[in-house]
């Protein structure tokens, strides 16, 4: 009985919070992002401000987790459903999916992003929420009960992932706002993460190695 209880209530939980996300990123495009206030959002979602801070710290954080939101938990998941491919391919495959993958709403939310200031900073910031559900899977795929060297390998990729956001999204020039992206970003996600592809196949064959 106590874990139905607990399904339904986080179930419950990510409702509110979708409907939070909904709500933050169509007042946002209608609107304009600073025309847009908490108590805006809370209301549009049908739940009180002192809720809305439960799940988020600010408007920004609402408007870009539309777009963002269980993307880290889907990156380990593709990472840990496929036990057979390599390491290194499989991050690399599970992030550039997780972060290219976008529907037509999605282009109009990066566009809305991509022309602030403050969303473009909330949405580089997301990568790091990834870095330990990225280690853990991992970690469940190297075998480790030492996970320090998951952590460490989670902790790289995050890096390379939010350094390659902030280049992706660096405005055409200095004191402006214009954003032009700079390349495709499945392309800067890839070169990024190669340079990291030594170091997993690196704990990969430590791994092979320990079970000959």
């Amino acid at each position: 009985m106590t874990t139905r209880r607990t399904g339904l209530r986080e179930q419950k939980k990510q409702a509110t919070r979708q409907a939070l996300c909904e709500a933050a990123l169509r007042l946002a495009l209608e609107r304009g992002p600073h025309n847009v206030r908490v108590d805006d959002i809370a209301e549009a979602a049908g739940v009180s401000p002192r809720t809305y801070n439960n799940y988020f710290a600010n408007r920004e954080q609402a408007i870009v987790a539309a777009i963002t939101m269980e993307r880290e938990t889907r990156v380990a998941a593709a990472v840990a459903a496929r036990p057979a491919v390599r390491l290194a391919d499989a991050v690399i495959d599970a992030i550039v999916d997780q972060y290219t993958a976008q529907d037509e709403s999605d282009r109009d939310a990066l566009l809305l992003i991509a022309s602030h200031f403050a969303l473009r900073n909330a949405f580089v910031h997301t990568a790091t929420a990834m870095e330990d559900p990225l280690a853990d899977a991992i970690a469940v795929r190297l075998g480790d009960t030492d996970t320090h060297i998951a952590h460490v390998l989670g902790a790289s990729v995050t890096a390379a992932v939010r350094v390659t956001l902030e280049r992706w999204l660096q405005p055409a020039h200095v004191n402006s706002g214009l954003v032009v992206p700079s390349g495709a970003l499945p392309d800067l996600l890839r070169t990024a993460l190669a340079a990291l592809a030594p170091a997993l196949d690196a704990a990969e064959n430590r791994q092979h190695r320990r079970h000959l």
